[in-house]
């Protein structure tokens, strides 16, 4: 028997995508009501691609092999000692004791697999027990984890300039090592001097340390100058070091010059003589002038060039009354001096050195994600906690350089923009923004099959870009991929 029908009741699979407005309308009120659950929810869904991110790099293998472990022994080991406190600087907390506000979270006591973590007292004692060795082996950690993102993103970078500055962390209190120093926000109070400098080209950490908080010598400056090779990755055969004048000094240079790198260093404390006559100007409307010459300043082995650029300065007077002009000619202008071993115009080196301001904005940024938390009085503690600020600081780019590729990758595959959803641009946003948008993601951990599994709201517009993301970090890890040897990984060197 046919039935005739007058409409065709074939189902509509087109309804079943992925739709962002596909909720209805809620309505909350004051009168709402409200209720208990007793599924396992999770704010930092977002924590699963820093589990893949762990596993792809093989952290496990690079934290075996580097890391020299304390005389305390925790039961957890000390593997996920440290991970627990990268998670915690990972998500945004910078104190030890912030472990109270998520021993409940269901991603991490999934990850450490336990129903709660341990108290933050327990954490507490076991970064008592760290010191400048563990410091050392965070930093050989971060030398191989930059040769494997590098790897991974397919970065090739013949030359990089590198960007060192000093800053300064107020203590309030009777921390070990603080010293009344240069300190413009807080005059007469003690604090820490550490030093760090990034890559340029990646914003990431490079190689740094806390120190008391007196200047530095030349002969620390030097030393500190002569470490950066071993930082450096493989492909990398040319370096252009930029800093203040706190590392102008004779062993600064001679340490640049032996290292076989290139430098614009702060002039502070040294007149060269320039020629009168050789002061010209690039754009004929601007009042800036330039000048270079060779130098030898007293105690140095040899001479050096000097680029010096003037500005005029600004003479204020009140309408119709005389103003006496300066009696030298070099008190009419401000003047900026700089030491280098760049044979280029005056002028393009002093541009080329005004590319350092970024630097300001990358420490500013590492002092807002741990480095202003000082969680001993012990100095050797803060050392070690500083360099673990610093590693969770670079994996946070590391991540945000993955998404951006991955984010292209899809772009690129779909043919629309829409491919990329939630993580455009995150090259470029600080880590802040970053963490609302691949790591405050509201997940739900459920358990099906025998299986534990996490779920994402399909109504939040971050869930796609997070997923592709999530998908393309599995692709890597399927992938056999050999990484290069890394030889420090045996090293041993006191930074």
């Amino acid at each position: 028997m046919v039935k005739q029908r007058k409409y065709d009741t074939k189902k509509n699979d087109a309804g079943k995508e992925f739709r962002i407005n596909r909720a209805e309308a809620r309505k909350i009120t004051a009168s709402t009501e409200y209720e208990t659950c007793n599924e396992q929810l999770s704010p930092f869904g977002g924590l699963l691609s820093l589990f893949k991110f762990l596993d792809l790099v093989k952290f496990d293998e690079i934290f075996k092999n580097a890391y020299r472990e304390p005389s305390r022994k925790p039961k957890l080991g000390h593997r996920l000692m440290v991970i627990g406190i990268l998670m915690l600087l990972f998500i945004g907390f910078n104190r030890i004791w912030h472990f109270t506000y998520i021993r409940l979270d269901a991603m991490l006591c999934g990850f450490f697999r336990l129903t709660k973590l341990p108290v933050a007292s327990t954490f507490w004692r076991y970064m008592d027990s760290l010191g400048i060795n563990q410091a050392n082996s965070f930093v050989i950690i971060m030398r191989v984890l930059r040769e494997r993102v590098w790897q991974l993103c397919g970065l090739v970078y013949p030359r990089i300039q590198i960007s060192i500055d000093t800053t300064v962390e107020t203590l309030y209190g009777n921390q070990q090592g603080g010293r009344k120093g240069h300190n413009t926000k807080n005059r007469g109070k003690k604090g820490y001097r550490p030093v760090l400098c990034f890559i340029d080209e990646t914003r990431e950490y490079l190689l740094g340390k806390l120190r008391r908080g007196d200047t530095m010598g030349g002969k620390e400056t030097a030393a500190f100058i002569t470490k950066i090779k071993f930082q450096l990755p493989g492909c990398v055969k040319k370096v252009l070091l930029k800093a203040d004048g706190e590392f102008f000094s004779w062993q600064s240079v001679n340490a640049s010059i032996k290292c076989g790198f290139d430098f614009i260093i702060a002039n502070k404390g040294s007149a060269p003589p320039f020629d009168p006559k050789k002061w010209y100007r690039p754009r004929k409307r601007q009042d800036i002038e330039y000048n270079s010459c060779t130098y030898t300043p007293g105690g140095w082995g040899r001479e050096c060039r000097f680029v010096a650029m003037r500005i005029p300065k600004e003479i204020k007077t009140a309408s119709g009354i005389p103003v006496q002009c300066e009696l030298f000619e070099d008190d009419r202008y401000t003047y900026r001096l700089f030491c280098t071993s760049l044979c280029g115009e005056a002028h393009k080196v002093i541009a080329e050195y005004d590319k350092r301001a970024d630097v300001e904005n990358l420490v500013g940024e590492a002092k807002r994600e741990g480095l202003d938390a000082i969680p001993s009085s012990k100095f050797k503690n803060n050392y070690a906690f500083f360099q673990i600020v610093m590693l969770a600081y670079n994996i946070w780019r590391y991540l945000k350089m993955l998404a951006q590729i991955s984010s292209q990758a899809n772009t690129e595959k779909s043919g629309t923009a829409a491919g990329g959803l939630g993580m455009k641009g995150i090259m470029d946003n600080t880590i802040r923004i970053a963490r609302l948008k691949l790591l405050v993601i509201a997940g739900k951990v459920v358990r099906n099959s025998n299986r534990d599994k996490v779920k994402f709201s399909i109504h939040d517009s971050r869930t796609f870009g997070l997923l592709n993301f999530l998908k393309y970090l599995d692709q890597k890890r399927s992938e056999k991929i050999s990484w290069v040897a890394n030889s420090c990984l045996k090293q041993s060197f006191v930074v």
